[in-house]
């Protein structure tokens, strides 16, 4: 779903706004509802700043893509903020989300009690498993891929979690653009190949692991 800022820049002529300013609005979204559950009423850009390690001037910037937010001097109105900014995350509804894959993975993601509050709901479980179908994870049944096409049409769903082994990740994304997905949140270490104009997000804790060990000093099992 395209947002309403992208629809107004490609109406006016303007650029669209970066993809990199719109995955830092989750983060500031995330550190000013720790705010609000602590009780603060008002921040400013540098306490957000040296709260995520961002320049003051990085946040007032991608804040001014979409509006004027707070007041020199007196800063920015946290619960109003939020709002704003769920607004412009299209987090301010709950989507309907299907999850492919019922391993232990797809329990813990189906156990997870952080998305709704945060504007997503898994409304199914499914698998190819026959002793997995049937099985309940979380509050859902595991259902066989062969309910998904109606489950996904019934939901309205857009979004999928893919949460299946390396060797089926393709097939499975494949089918879940052919009946309508549009997003798609993957964890196999896996890069799909799907075609454009379908959004995916790939987690891999190993890549981050990866990451960090560059900057450790070798002190490692032996293999």
């Amino acid at each position: 779903m395209t947002s309403k800022y992208e629809r107004a820049n490609a109406s006016d002529g303007q650029s669209r706004i970066p993809d990199i300013v719109i995955g830092r609005l989750p983060i500031y979204l995330r550190s000013l509802k720790i705010l609000l559950s602590q009780g603060q009423t008002v921040t400013n850009s540098q306490e957000l700043g040296d709260r995520l390690g961002i320049s003051s001037a990085q946040i007032r910037k991608d804040l001014s893509h979409f509006g004027e937010f707070g007041k020199q001097g007196t800063g920015y109105d946290v619960a109003y903020l939020c709002k704003q900014l769920e607004k412009i995350l299209q987090v301010d509804c709950i989507w309907p989300v299907v999850l492919v894959g019922a391993g232990n993975l797809g329990h813990a993601l189906a156990s997870y009690a952080g998305f709704e509050n945060r504007g997503f709901r898994i409304v199914g479980v499914f698998d190819n498993q026959p002793d997995k179908i049937g099985t309940h994870v979380g509050s859902l049944q595991v259902e066989p891929l062969t309910q998904l096409p109606a489950h996904v049409a019934r939901h309205h769903c857009r979004i999928a979690i893919l949460a299946v082994p390396t060797k089926a990740a393709q097939n499975v994304a494949n089918l879940l653009v052919e009946i309508g997905i549009k997003s798609i949140l993957c964890y196999a270490p896996i890069t799909l190949n799907l075609p454009e104009g379908i959004r995916v997000e790939y987690i891999d804790p190993v890549i981050h692991f990866q990451h960090m060990t560059y900057y450790l000093e070798k002190d490692c099992l032996k293999t």
